[in-house]
């Protein structure tokens, strides 16, 4: 069994790092990924695919990375179940586990760069 995905997209919100009571660094970063197809009206669509970065990765895209920028992303689906209003919610949820990053909106003179978390 295997679950796994990539994706590359533009970042779509300034990333900020929090730092849980455990002691954990994590930011929740928005990936704004177009389709490859138009819709009937002719327009391309943008998926809009919320991504839980941890540690490590969460510290350097908050160094490197602002809204705007384009990312790489090689990670893997979670279900988040919570209660509101008495129903039960499930959400899905990408955990990002490699990122590369590719460029910025400034084409700043910074190297691609890849960071991997563990």
């Amino acid at each position: 069994m295997m679950n796994q995905l990539m994706l590359v997209g533009r970042i779509a919100n300034d990333p900020e790092l929090k730092t849980l009571e455990s002691g954990k660094k994590v930011t929740n970063i928005t990936l704004a990924v177009p389709r490859s197809f138009k819709n009937a009206d002719g327009v391309y669509e943008t998926d809009f695919i919320n991504t839980t970065v941890w540690e490590n990765i969460a510290n350097s895209i908050c160094d490197y990375c602002k809204k705007g920028d384009l990312v790489g992303i090689k990670g893997r689906l979670q279900t988040d179940t919570y209660e509101k209003d008495g129903k039960n919610i499930t959400k899905l949820n990408v955990i990002a586990e490699k990122v590369s990053f590719l460029s910025t909106r400034e084409q700043s003179s910074k190297e691609n760069k890849e960071v991997e978390g563990r």
